[in-house]
């Protein structure tokens, strides 16, 4: 079995020491280095030259995201992030990110992200196109060029458009095209809240992503069971366990878990009804 030399980065060293100890499960990786900052790992990168990074995101001075934008095409190892941040998501996966994990990173979702490591690390036009994105985002950031912004967000509209994905009888089916296809049971989806051409879909184990908008998929007609409760959010109702009113006949939704999602005004009423038959 091929040896896959592996770097860490992130700033808390209890997060690294506790991904240290789950990759002694797996033989064929081999820590060759920590980092506590994106400073660190470079200096380790160009001296270690390691095939797989796991990268923490936010970091003091400068982010996980800073880090790739400094590595070369032919020094690009493969990028898994690790944080506990799933807002983060969206933009990883833009990045061409192997994978995304959520602290605390359970073993199950580590094993994975390195069966995928070998398919990647092998892939140069994948590392030069994980660099491409990275330019491009930045480019975004500082304003750009605005002929080229709306170009995209043309293109952009244009994909989401397209159905990225399909509902079955009881099953959300989730595929971005890289990783393996996510089969979801709408009993076990808690609520999905949107953010532009993507959602984020929690259950009780694990947060996924998937290109698509929040109408596009109401419209596909989700269970009944599922109501919308705000513009970005809806929720399973088995889920609610009370609301909470608050000023301007708004309210809070504790779920089971104990999350809190906002009710607005305008899908309150119909939140009431449903809950009170």
């Amino acid at each position: 079995m091929t040896i896959v030399k592996t770097l860490i980065v992130d700033d808390e060293p209890a997060a690294i020491e506790g991904l240290r100890l789950r990759l002694e499960a797996f033989p064929h990786i081999q820590v060759i280095g920590e980092a506590n900052s994106v400073a660190e790992a470079i200096a380790l990168i160009n001296t270690q030259t390691p095939d797989l990074i796991f990268l923490d995101i936010e970091m003091p001075e400068q982010s996980g995201f800073e880090l790739i934008r400094q590595l070369q095409p032919e020094h690009c190892p493969a990028i898994v992030f690790v944080t506990a941040f799933h807002q983060h998501a969206v933009k990883a996966f833009e990045v061409r990110a192997l994978d995304y994990l959520l602290k605390p990173v359970k073993l199950e979702r580590l094993a994975e992200a390195i069966a995928r490591v070998s398919e990647l690390t092998s892939n140069r036009a994948d590392k030069a196109q994980l660099l491409s994105a990275v330019a491009e985002i930045t480019k975004d950031q500082q304003g750009g060029n605005a002929g080229s912004s709306k170009e995209r967000s043309a293109e952009e509209s244009a994909e989401a458009a397209e159905p990225q994905y399909c509902i079955e009888r009881q099953k959300l089916v989730i595929q971005d095209g890289r990783n393996p296809i996510q089969l979801i049971s709408y009993q076990d989806i808690i609520w999905i809240d949107a953010a532009g051409d993507y959602m984020c879909v929690h259950t009780q184990a694990e947060t996924y992503v998937m290109r698509a908008r929040l109408k596009s998929l109401i419209d596909e007609r989700l269970p009944d069971v599922f109501v919308r409760i705000h513009k970005s959010t809806v929720v399973n109702l088995t889920y609610i366990e009370k609301l909470q009113p608050l000023c301007n006949s708004e309210y809070n939704a504790v779920l089971l878990n104990q999350k809190v999602l906002k009710v607005s005004r305008t899908y309150a009423k119909a939140l009431k009804q449903r809950l009170l038959g």
